[in-house]
């Protein structure tokens, strides 16, 4: 295949991307621990490094929506790779320049949340905007990408400490820029289209926002963030008290086992929505979303609640990128605006599902079961929203 004509090349490359996002999120919450006893950072500063990330990301989700469509989609997602690269490798150099190291892990994921921030935004319109069939299928294809990446990030990071040391977690934080660095000259390769190509003529953001069906699957998108994630923040105490193991094994097997099932729904839906009606699926897997709630919650049995969240991945691997395909259909002419605007729903859906449950289990003095009970709500809404939803309707 021609590098520079074939657009498989560019899906490849947009797979690649995923993984880059996955290790973005997922390297530094594996080395709070080392952070903490290295340099002597207090927890809550440790926790907002994670908080700085997802609210940067989110900053720049907002700020796409009206520039890269000027910019051009190629020297956006080149540039947001090599922002990855340099983030990833300042985290082995920046905080050993200045007195306080904290500043410099913060300078770090500022850098590298940019580039991921751009990313999010960039990868899904890229991929719809290539020539291929089957757009919904590539979708859920691209996206599983994303929880292959997480199970990656951490078996490949357990095995190097295992290896080489914890202690040399600044010679993995180079390998990881790797991935980035690497891309980056994949996507200054690949053909890329915009979707300003497409058939349909462009929407302002004023004519997105005065359609009711737009207010929709942002409030689908959100709950699709949320249903997921408030759950996955708890995976790992699922398995630390399912499995009877330790926290830092927990801390490997809970949120792998979430993210490997919600990859394998999400490969196992690219197939199925060649057959079946995306909104029937996703429908579906609200319900089997709300059924692995309850068993989480009010199990007896500590490793019920470890299925219950396995149950969770797989039933939230579709809600995501499902949503993605459906405001495709549903908003034609959103474009990249479009995109960038439910990733920012989506990421504000994340930090909110968590929260939910988390403030609600300190008002319940630390039982977890309230706060999960409270968190259907998401899924159910997801579920009231695409019923509400209907393809083609003039009323929308």
């Amino acid at each position: 295949m021609n590098i520079r004509g074939s657009y498989r090349h560019t899906i490849f490359a947009a797979y690649i991307g995923y993984v880059t996002q996955a290790i973005i999120n997922n390297f530094v919450p594996l080395l709070l621990l080392t952070f903490q006893h290295s340099w002597n950072i207090p927890l809550y500063k440790l926790t907002l490094l994670i908080s700085v990330n997802f609210g940067v990301q989110l900053t720049v989700d907002l700020i796409c929506a009206k520039v890269v469509d000027k910019i051009g989609y190629r020297p956006c997602i080149v540039t947001a790779h090599l922002l990855a690269a340099v983030g990833l490798a300042g985290l082995g150099i920046l905080p050993f320049l200045f007195p306080d190291p904290y500043i410099g892990l913060l300078l770090a994921i500022v850098i590298y949340a940019t580039g991921g921030g751009i990313t999010e935004v960039l990868i899904s319109p890229i991929v719809e905007a290539c020539p291929t069939e089957h757009k919904a299928s590539s979708m859920e294809l691209l996206h599983s990408f994303y929880c292959w990446g997480h199970v990656f990030v951490i078996v490949g990071s357990t095995a190097f400490f295992a290896l080489a040391g914890i202690e040399n977690w600044r010679v993995l934080a180079f390998i990881w820029a790797t991935v980035p660095l690497l891309n980056a000259v994949y996507f200054s390769l690949v053909p890329i289209r915009q979707l300003s190509e497409e058939d349909h003529p462009a929407l302002s953001l004023t004519q997105l926002f005065k359609k009711p069906v737009f207010w929709l699957f942002i409030l689908l998108m959100l709950c699709a963030g949320a249903s997921e994630q408030a759950m996955s923040q708890w995976a790992s105490a699922f398995a630390e008290a399912g499995l009877g193991v330790s926290k830092t094994v927990g801390d490997l097997a809970g949120p792998c086992l979430f993210a490997t099932l919600m990859g394998l729904s999400r490969l196992i839906s690219s197939r199925l929505t060649l057959k079946l009606d995306q909104k029937k699926l996703m429908l579906g897997c609200c319900g089997l979303c709300v059924c692995s709630y309850l068993l989480a919650a009010l199990s007896p049995l500590p490793l019920l609640a470890l299925v219950g969240c396995g149950l969770c991945g797989l039933s939230v691997g579709i809600m995501w990128p499902g949503t993605f395909s459906l405001a495709t259909e549903g908003c034609p002419g959103g474009g990249t605006a479009l995109f960038a605007l439910l990733a920012l729903a989506g990421d504000l859906g994340c930090m909110s599902g968590p929260a939910v449950v988390g403030l609600v289990a300190d008002a319940s003095h630390g039982e977890m079961w309230g706060g999960l009970l409270l968190a259907i709500i998401f899924p159910v809404l997801l579920g009231a929203g695409l019923l509400l939803y209907r393809p083609g309707s003039p009323k929308h």
